[in-house]
């Protein structure tokens, strides 16, 4: 546990020092389209990737991609960590995230995802919050984006009982695309709430995509279905992984 904690603090360290340095990078982009602040985002997503191989023995694995319809869509993802937030983005021309309203006032960070056009939401407005996202959902994916949303709203750790909410349904009925399920193990190696980072293979899986025109009960029931079965088959095999590294399955802070 020695070697995982010091791992894990030159890991971060880097981590955050590379970020500072991609934000330095990306200043001119201000002045461009947000297609550029979008290529030097996904050079901080493999770089981080690269870090992750190399210092904490982190394996990523991304399956499926393949499987990835072009145009305008609805991506669904499993929400286990912060890693997915960025590591997603290298795999969509046009990623739009809905994202929680406080994370753009983050001092220039924040004014990249308002030059991307990311959709805020500001969590306390209840129901009206959910009526602006639907519609700029809407705008953004018949613009021809690809919207990225957690349909659990926040990070849940591995094992923890799913909680989807109803306006993911409500996104995809009135957008009208196909929606990308996808699952993974992150929780496992990058958990919320610690900055240690254990070692293994993080495994992203894409799930076949559900065409357009299905019923909204339908819909919430086949993605929380696929995405749950997937993700507990690529939990379970990366924690036979880390009883093999361990001895014991790492317990790290819910």
């Amino acid at each position: 546990m020695v070697s995982i904690f010091l791992r894990s603090l030159v890991f971060n360290v880097l981590f955050y020092l590379v970020l500072v340095f991609w934000i330095i990078v990306a200043l001119p982009t201000f002045a461009l389209s947000a297609r550029a602040v979008f290529v030097v985002a996904g050079w901080w997503a493999q770089s981080s990737v690269f870090l992750m191989r190399t210092i904490c023995n982190i394996r990523v694995e991304f399956r499926g991609i393949e499987k990835i319809p072009k145009g305008p869509l609805l991506v669904a993802s499993k929400h286990q960590s912060f890693w997915e937030t960025f590591a997603l983005l290298q795999f969509f021309e046009r990623p739009i995230f809905i994202l929680k309203r406080q994370l753009t006032w983050i001092p220039v960070f924040g004014q990249f995802l308002v030059k991307t056009n990311m959709i805020a939401i500001d969590r306390s407005a209840g129901a009206k919050a959910l009526l602006n996202m639907t519609r700029r959902a809407r705008d953004a994916v018949r613009g021809g984006a690809q919207l990225v949303i957690f349909p659990e709203g926040t990070r849940t750790p591995p094992g923890a009982p799913p909680a989807y909410k109803t306006g993911i349904a409500q996104i995809y009925v009135t957008c009208g695309v196909p929606c990308l399920p996808v699952a993974l193990n992150s929780g496992l190696f990058w958990p919320r709430r610690t900055f240690l980072r254990y070692p293994g293979t993080l495994v992203v899986e894409f799930l076949d995509p559900l065409p357009p025109g299905l019923s909204r009960d339908e819909f919430l029931s086949r993605i929380r279905t696929g995405i749950e079965a997937a993700t507990g088959r690529l939990v379970e095999a990366g924690q036979a992984e880390q009883a093999q590294l361990f001895g014991r399955v790492p317990r790290p802070a819910s």
